[in-house]
């Protein structure tokens, strides 16, 4: 089955879309942009992924990668550094699906909601490495600090995005 890639208009608006993200994401956690170096990350699209990078249902797949010297003096520089994989597929699929659904704003909550992992992990709030029920709650607890980060966003349709990530902030509570 072939996947669909994004096209060159695809990828300028995601590159606006990831320097909206990344603004939003500084005001919100106070970061200058000095210190955006504190959180290296990558962004690939589907044109860049390897096989295993490409999964179904997910619109990114966030990876960690770390880089080590053997040399003493060169210790400062090890570090881990984030890839956000892009599942063009998936994307343009959902937009295909749904014509309320606008690329740009789409776009925005998936690098805010990645970028929101990243400061997370970089800043020991949250380990990269956790078992299912641990990653539910972080999920949640992103998608909810996603959502304070954009909701006073002034986008079209930005809105409609935010509303279908609704649930994922909801917490189901059981009746005894």
């Amino acid at each position: 089955m072939s996947l669909s890639p994004f096209n060159r208009e695809n990828i300028l608006t995601a590159s606006d879309a990831l320097h909206i993200a990344e603004d939003k994401i500084g005001d919100f956690f106070k970061l200058s942009s000095g210190q955006w170096k504190k959180y290296p990350f990558f962004v690939r699209t589907l044109a860049n992924l390897s096989e295993g990078q490409i999964v179904p249902d997910a619109f990114a797949l966030l990876e960690k990668s770390s880089t080590k010297s053997d040399y003493l003096e060169d210790r400062e520089k090890d570090r881990d550094h984030y890839f956000i994989c892009l599942q063009d597929h998936e994307i343009l699929k959902a937009l295909s699906r749904d014509s309320e659904l606008c690329l740009l704003p789409l776009l925005v909550y998936v690098f805010t909601h990645e970028l929101v992992h990243i400061v997370r992990f970089c800043n020991f709030l949250q380990r990269f490495e956790v078992r299912d029920r641990e990653r539910e709650k972080e999920e949640r607890l992103v998608h909810d600090t996603t959502y304070k980060i954009l909701r006073r966003l002034t986008m079209p349709d930005l809105n409609y995005v935010l509303d279908s990530y609704e649930s994922y902030r909801i917490c189901k509570m059981a009746l005894a």
